[in-house]
């Protein structure tokens, strides 16, 4: 399958090659999905579908376009070239487009990252495992209601060709299993979720644990209170610390840094984070979320400390950003079947520290500890950040009641330089990070 889908890759370069173009590439992207959903003692629905789907980049000169089908077709895959080679003589130059330097592509053998499980798991599996996640949160004393379970299986594999001399192919897959739950009446419900995910099914938690901890967090949420507007100290927990590096990656994204559009935009080289605090991105653990053995492009990739002792190493570029900034690519390009490559990370992650939670907010006589975060009040070019909150209120050092209508607001440049890691990280995301403290936040309350 991997070789058939190769060479009709490399024959549709070579067809855009012989029809006039100065350089191109071709991705597939194979993908079947199972899902189910269960609901209330009773399976709600069940899903499943299947795409192969085929992307065509070509650039003649400064200029280039990409066209994508579903349709493998000989005829439709001879008009497709047609169509990529029109467009390309037609739209405006791109001075930045173009494939990635040829000495940086992944060249010999692949790593053996173990990201496939080949096992096949039934519609009947799936809805037994959503139907005693939902058994689970129901018997959870305090749960007045669940908000459904669902279990789901997929795998995908990818393909990539280019004209100068890349080809890669890798599976994956990927299962799951998450249950949301309702506790409470009136307007005093509260809600909450737990899930969980990985590569291989016999990495997944027990679906009993699931329920349960979706129920008992639910619980947890009820009876909340407003909190006193004033600076504070804000805990996040490792659910939601994780967008504070989201946002960190945004703004180091070569495309925002080349529009002039990042808050980090000339602080490379710089301290932006306390000292001891690293960030690390690695494709290439076994059987990682976001591992991949090569990026968008074609170019090797390999574990690298976005940020080390808290000084910003690097941006991330593929070919155009890098281009348009006069540097070299570092294997983050992402890629689909319809756009020209974009940028993404891998398994991204903070460096936990040397305190556990518990001693992380030890001294914190009144403060916030977040497990929830609502809107998007964050502007990437100035880093200012305001966003709905709710989660439990710290007194004298313990997690008290349950406080919500909140909103936390900062900088994320003041909030990057006091932050503090506690020792706690898990892999549970494709991005993860453990507990995290910022002090003299402004909380918005009551």
């Amino acid at each position: 399958m991997a070789n058939n889908t190769l060479d009709l890759l490399s024959d549709l370069v070579a067809k855009a090659a012989k029809a006039g173009a100065d350089a191109a590439d071709a991705v597939a992207v194979d993908a079947r999905s199972r899902g189910v959903s269960w609901r209330e003692g009773k399976l709600e629905d069940v899903e499943g579908s299947e795409g192969e789907d085929i992307g065509l980049r070509v650039m003649i000169g400064h200029k280039q376009a990409m066209v994508s089908t579903s349709d493998r077709r000989e005829a439709n895959l001879k008009a497709l070239v047609e169509r990529t080679i029109a467009m390309a003589k037609a739209v405006p130059d791109d001075d930045y487009c173009g494939l990635a330097p040829e000495d940086r592509l992944h060249k010999g053998s692949f790593a053996e990252l173990d990201l496939f499980d080949d096992k096949d798991v039934s519609a009947e599996t799936l809805t037994d495992l959503a139907r005693e996640a939902e058994e689970a949160t129901r018997a959870v004393e305090g749960v007045t209601n669940s908000a459904g379970a669902g279990a789901s299986a997929s795998s995908w594999a990818i393909s990539l060709v280019t004209s100068h001399g890349f080809s890669g192919h890798y599976q994956g897959s990927s299962f799951s299993v998450s249950s949301s739950a309702v506790a409470g009446e009136g307007t005093g419900m509260e809600r909450d979720y737990e899930f969980t995910s990985a590569r291989h099914f016999e990495d997944l938690e027990s679906a009993t644990w699931v329920g349960t901890e979706a129920g008992r967090r639910a619980v947890e949420r009820l009876g909340p209170e407003r909190m006193p507007s004033g600076k504070l100290p804000v805990v996040f927990d490792p659910r939601v610390s994780r967008s504070l590096i989201g946002h960190f990656t945004g703004a180091i994204n070569g495309m925002s840094v080349a529009r002039g559009s990042s808050f980090l935009q000339d602080k490379m080289g710089e301290a932006i984070f306390a000292p001891g605090v690293t960030i690390t991105d690695d494709p290439l653990i076994t059987r990682g979320l976001s591992s991949r053995l090569f990026d968008g492009e074609g170019v090797r990739v390999g574990k690298c400390n976005l940020v080390e002792d808290g000084v910003l190493k690097t941006w991330l570029l593929n070919a155009a950003a890098a281009k348009q900034l006069g540097l070299e690519v570092t294997g983050h390009a992402s890629r689909g079947t319809s756009s020209a490559p974009g940028i993404s990370t891998s398994n991204l992650y903070m460096t936990p520290g040397a305190q556990s939670p518990a001693e992380l907010m030890a001294d914190i006589k009144d403060g916030l500890y977040v497990t929830e975060l609502i809107g998007m009040g964050v502007n990437g070019v100035t880093g200012d950040y305001s966003r709905g909150a709710a989660g439990f209120r710290i007194k004298d050092g313990q997690i008290a009641g349950a406080v919500s209508e909140i909103t936390i607001a900062g900088n994320l440049k003041e909030m990057f330089r006091h932050l503090v890691p506690a020792s706690d990280l898990e892999f549970r995301y494709g991005s993860n990070a453990p507990t995290i403290r910022v002090d003299g936040m402004t909380i918005a309350g009551a």
